[in-house]
């Protein structure tokens, strides 16, 4: 059996067009099923972890981040990029404990979604997480000042219904397991 679709473009000549840390614009020639040859840029960055944690108490540990590209302060879940030398379980707990100052007793994988992939190749990789205590220290990247609170769960998901929590990788996150956390054995 081939893996050929008849649908895939063929890469003539690919270059990084700009590098900045955490992800490159990269600039390809291509050749489309027709036989047209053009140009196609995209965004290349690591995989990144999204983690909805609960207390104990059941609340949901959510961060309040300002965000440069649109100019304000977002609510949301931590998130952060997987290291070269870690699974994506490692990831999501550490940047869970660097970002809220928090820890977990249990970390499940909920989904892996491709956010972008008109324009990048982003992977997210959405964990659920239980047993959320605090330790008292959060341990931020030079770029992040984010203040850390707890939200109920029906609150999150009334907010994403009134436009109040808009980042895209928390609403996904909260929605999918609204929807499918029990079906896919995440509680």
């Amino acid at each position: 059996m081939s893996d050929f679709d008849p649908l895939a473009w063929e890469t003539l000549e690919s270059s990084t067009a700009y590098s900045y840390p955490g992800f490159d614009v990269v600039n390809e020639r291509v050749r489309l099923p027709d036989g047209t040859e053009t140009e196609f840029d995209s965004v290349t960055e690591p995989a990144a972890v999204v983690v909805l944690g609960f207390t104990p108490a059941d609340e949901v540990v959510v961060i309040e981040e300002w965000r440069q590209a649109v100019e304000r302060v977002n609510r949301g879940l931590p998130a952060g990029t997987v290291e070269p030398d870690e699974n994506i379980e490692q990831a999501a707990r550490r940047e869970f404990e660097e970002e809220t100052g928090y820890v977990a007793d249990e970390m499940d994988h909920l989904t892996t979604v491709e956010p972008l992939n008109g324009l990048a190749d982003s992977v997210h990789h959405h964990f659920v997480a239980h047993g959320c205590r605090p330790t008292g220290s959060q341990e931020l990247d030079d770029n992040e000042t984010i203040r850390v609170d707890t939200a109920e769960y029906e609150d999150l998901l009334g907010a994403i219904a009134d436009d109040d929590l808009r980042d895209g990788r928390s609403a996904l996150c909260l929605l999918y397991h609204a929807r499918f956390g029990a079906e896919s054995g995440v509680p």
